[in-house]
């Protein structure tokens, strides 16, 4: 490989995120319990570093590095300041709750910054091999964030069943990585993309090896069928885990979907868009229907992140430039609607109380108007209502779907948008016209309470002038 400093330079964020993580494991050994807050604000200037080295480079000219296994392009750039502002909101949330739980440990900012560098590099893989390294680096921080409270039997059960079916999907798409690899003869997507154009869309082993990368792909992001790990791990993990993984991978996934099926085998088109619609109608009817069940909040945000799923899909099937700029747009807003919902349960919760059933969010309206007014405007984002940003997101796909041919899925969409509505609104009732279980005022630091209202009033003013992040996402595909 070549490793002249141009190409170090293309990988700055990169690299900065990778020494500072080093360094705060090193740092992090010899801090006492009443010091460890050193490792929390080192771990927020990493990410504030990062989103610098990010944005200076952002919409020049893609550089390709590594031999044409790293690149740096608008879309990165853009994708990669999301992810660093998920985290940085993340760890936020997260102090006072880990605090309370004798969780407040090293390990989890530091695990954090690891995953943030898998997503990084997840976001600017070239090649199948860069690709893969940055999903296995992203999924081992998170099978340890998942066990991290080890006296929970929940905890440990979830972080077995993400790891082994964690591993049985990354088996397959490693299998359909080399079904591919032996077609093209090439790791590099670039190159790929050329021979998929050569052989043409009816290679059968190109398309098995896409069956199976399809596979790898439905199980990270969680659709259906490939779903079953997300409610368990959603519920199971410590809720400052949970809001982890619910929100800046999404965005990873994402660009994993886009290198991969777009960069790489956009040549076989016709084969990935009829299968990603099934996964599309599956995770919408799945994910809304079942969602109305829950009791557990953090189960009904998991089933509801199944259903999001669906809709981000939606775009990328279309197969146009406007349509995965539509679902750049879709997955931001479902990043920073997760981030407030997660956030909110956290903010309700105590030491040695998780307020992650339903009725925990009744009569919160006469325990604190201001908060149960932000997640009002959180549950409304999600539902899809009118003036609020996840009513655009949800236009955006749908409109692209529309113009690729596909009204009937764009109404199969909307109708199950509809019935999604319902478990959103409900707890809406229950804040407004329940009487409250507990009347214990609600805790949290004010950098807490000051981020979760700026957090829910973001999705408000977005919501009312979303032309500026539609625009972002626009620049950055090129368009």
């Amino acid at each position: 490989m070549d490793f002249e400093i141009p190409n170090m330079s293309v990988a700055l964020p990169e690299l900065f995120v990778l020494g500072m993580a080093c360094l705060i494991l090193v740092i992090d050994l010899f801090l006492t319990e009443k010091t460890r807050i050193v490792t929390y604000l080192l771990a927020q200037a990493t990410l504030i570093g990062a989103a610098i080295a990010s944005m200076a480079h952002q919409f020049g000219a893609p550089e390709i590095a590594f031999d044409g296994n790293f690149i740096r392009d608008g879309m990165g750039d853009t994708l990669k300041v999301f992810i660093y502002l998920s985290a940085f909101v993340v760890f936020l949330y997260s102090r006072s709750y880990l605090q309370a739980r004798n969780l407040f440990k090293g390990e989890f900012y530091v695990l954090g910054l690891f995953g943030v560098l898998g997503m990084m590099v997840m976001v600017s893989a070239q090649s199948l091999l860069t690709l893969y390294l940055g999903l296995e680096l992203l999924s081992l921080s998170l099978y340890a964030l998942v066990a991290m409270n080890r006296d929970s039997t929940y905890a440990s059960e979830a972080a077995m069943k993400y790891f082994v079916l964690g591993a049985l999907a990354s088996g397959m798409l490693l299998y359909g990585m080399s079904m591919i690899y032996g077609v093209t003869g090439s790791l590099v997507l670039s190159e790929i993309s050329g021979q998929v154009a050569t052989l043409g869309a009816d290679d059968m082993v190109l398309v098995f090896g896409l069956v199976f990368t399809i596979v790898g792909i439905a199980f990270k992001l969680g659709a259906v069928p490939f779903h079953m790990w997300v409610p368990d791990v959603y519920q199971g993990s410590p809720t400052a885990v949970t809001v982890y993984i619910g929100t800046a991978p999404k965005i990873a996934a994402f660009a994993m979907v886009m290198r991969l099926l777009v960069d790489g085998l956009e040549g076989l088109h016709p084969h990935w868009q009829g299968m990603l619609v099934i996964l599309v109608i599956l995770s919408l009817a799945i994910g809304n229907i079942t969602a109305i069940a829950q009791t557990n909040i953090k189960r009904m945000l998991a089933y509801s992140t199944i259903a999001h799923v669906g809709y981000l899909l939606l775009g990328v099937l279309s197969g146009t430039e406007a349509g995965y700029a539509s679902s750049m747009f879709y997955t931001i807003v479902y990043a920073l609607m997760s981030l407030g919902g997660f956030g909110m349960i956290m903010l309700l919760s105590r030491a040695g109380f998780e307020a992650d059933k339903l009725e925990d969010f009744k009569g919160l309206n006469e325990r604190s108007p201001w908060f149960a007014f932000m997640m009002l405007i959180l549950m409304f984002s999600m539902a899809g209502v009118p003036v609020f940003l996840g009513f655009w997101a949800k236009l955006s796909v749908l409109s692209a779907v529309v113009d690729a041919g596909l009204v009937w899925l764009a109404a199969v969409a909307v109708v199950f948008s509809i019935i999604g509505a319902f478990y959103y609104l409900r707890v809406v009732k229950l804040m407004y016209f329940d009487k409250p279980v507990d009347n214990t005022p609600l805790e949290g630091d004010i950098d807490v309470r000051v981020m979760l209202s700026a957090n829910s009033l973001a999705i408000l003013g977005l919501g009312l002038f979303p032309g500026g992040l539609m625009g972002l996402c626009t620049r950055a595909m090129g368009l």
